[in-house]
């Protein structure tokens, strides 16, 4: 794609990079077959290559963002299938970062958008104040109808409310600062990823991880970090996103320099910024070798696990087990084989999702400000899970978790929670409450 930016433009390194990117894109179109808001809407500037049109256009002519520039950029999930698909290596996920950077500098959005951008900005980052809204959440259901009077909020306060939990679980002791010892002799030290919203939603899943290891020779460290930064990241609130990265950056940077063999997160999406650290702090001095030796650092819970090795499963499951690959996994970090390869290690019957490729709508605060189209992604997403006639659902990925659930009765864990359960752990709590947790002894099975 030829550009027309000044040397004064390029003189901004944030510019030079959006520059490079643009050139790299050839129109072909090989984007918009798998992006699903082309997929549903149809509409050219709902697809990566509308997209880049529009912020190619926006950057170049110096132009503050305009309505419908933000109405399309909004629309885009970030889930970056058009990066896994593009043939000429076009990295979007740079371009709509500095894209949404670019709109929250140049545009006032309505009110009713900026406050409900300001709630989710200045709640979800932070474990105490999102517990307290889970709460209050919790008691303002039984009020859900009443939302669809407030005009232009209304949907996506309801949006909220669907999403939230039925029962906030107790704080976790896996929460604390500290050290989670191995078992046996200790083959390698890591530190975990707390999380945010994770943290408060679902703390098994970190404690599964946590097991999982320990059970494997890991001594697993928590540093205590607010949040990675991701969440807001996305929505285009650098400074914010940056001061959060820095906390962890520092915190992760002290755990290194006392023998840390890697970073572990739980959380894909938390994963995907963590190691795209390097990037955005190329330009900070203080923190650029520091960002990217944490980046070099993060591992997945599930490539850290191949890459150290499963033991055998003490158990025998019959389960059959639909593998939902999140779009920040398979496309943010080109993880793709390796859940399902482990999975199958553990004893369980791995079933591929049809149009695995597809979002499933969550895509960190997307199904909170644009519920409609989220909520047809789900529909779509479950209906095809609900083809392959599972068990069960894995995935590794908190938002998906949220999103898919909230649209079937099928059980959905983590990735980590099986695999702790198939190596000596307890049941996931989901499978237990609806007795899929009956397992034959692997000598039974044997003799059969």
């Amino acid at each position: 794609m030829q550009t027309n930016f000044t040397a004064a433009q390029l003189a901004d390194p944030h510019m030079r990079a959006s520059e490079k990117i643009l050139r790299t894109c050839v129109h072909c179109g090989f984007c918009t077959a798998t992006c699903p808001t082309y997929l549903l809407l149809g509409d050219e500037l709902d697809s990566p290559r509308g997209r880049i049109y529009l912020i190619k256009d926006m950057f170049e002519g110096g132009k503050a963002a305009t309505a419908q520039v933000v109405r399309h950029i909004d629309r885009c999930l970030s889930c970056l299938s058009c990066m896994t698909t593009c043939p000429s290596g076009v990295h979007y996920m740079h371009l709509v970062d500095h894209a949404r950077a670019y709109i929250e500098e140049t545009h006032r959005r309505p009110l009713h958008d900026r406050l409900v951008r300001e709630l989710i900005a200045r709640v979800l980052p932070y474990r105490n104040r999102f517990r307290l809204a889970m709460l209050g959440a919790h008691m303002a259901k039984p009020f859900r109808s009443l939302l669809g009077a407030l005009p232009r909020v209304g949907n996506r306060l309801a949006a909220m409310l669907d999403l939230a939990p039925a029962e906030v679980p107790n704080r976790s002791a896996g929460d604390r600062v500290g050290v989670f010892p191995a078992e046996g002799e200790r083959r390698a030290r890591v530190v975990m990823l707390k999380g945010c919203a994770q943290s408060v939603l679902a703390p098994h899943y970190n404690e599964a991880a946590i097991r999982l290891l320990n059970r494997h020779g890991v001594e697993v460290a928590q540093a205590g970090e607010t949040c990675c930064g991701a969440l807001v990241h996305h929505m285009g609130r650098d400074g914010q996103a940056r001061a959060l990265a820095r906390q962890a950056i520092d915190l992760w940077s002290a755990e290194l320099d006392r023998g840390l063999e890697a970073i572990i997160v739980t959380a894909s999406g938390c994963g995907t910024t963590i190691k795209d650290y390097g990037f955005m702090f190329r330009d900070e001095p203080a923190y650029a070798e520091k960002a990217k030796r944490v980046s070099a650092a993060a591992k997945d819970i599930v490539e850290y696990m191949l890459s150290l090795g499963l033991k055998p499963a003490l158990r025998e499951s019959d389960l059959v087990v639909a593998y939902h690959s999140a779009c920040s996994m398979q496309h943010g970090q080109q993880i793709r084989t390796e859940p399902k390869t482990l999975l199958k290690q553990a004893g369980f019957t791995v079933k591929d999702v049809p149009e695995g490729h597809i979002c499933c709508g969550s895509a960190g605060t997307y199904n909170l400000l644009q519920p409609e189209i989220a909520g047809r992604l789900r529909a779509r997403k479950v209906a095809n899970i609900e083809r392959i006639r599972p068990d069960v659902i894995a995935t590794g990925n908190i938002g998906c978790i949220t999103q898919i659930g909230k649209g079937t009765d099928i059980p959905i864990v983590h990735t980590a929670e099986l695999l702790d359960w198939a190596t000596g752990g307890p049941a996931p709590a989901v499978l237990a409450q609806r007795g899929l947790d009956q397992e034959r002894p692997p000598s039974l099975a044997a003799a059969e």
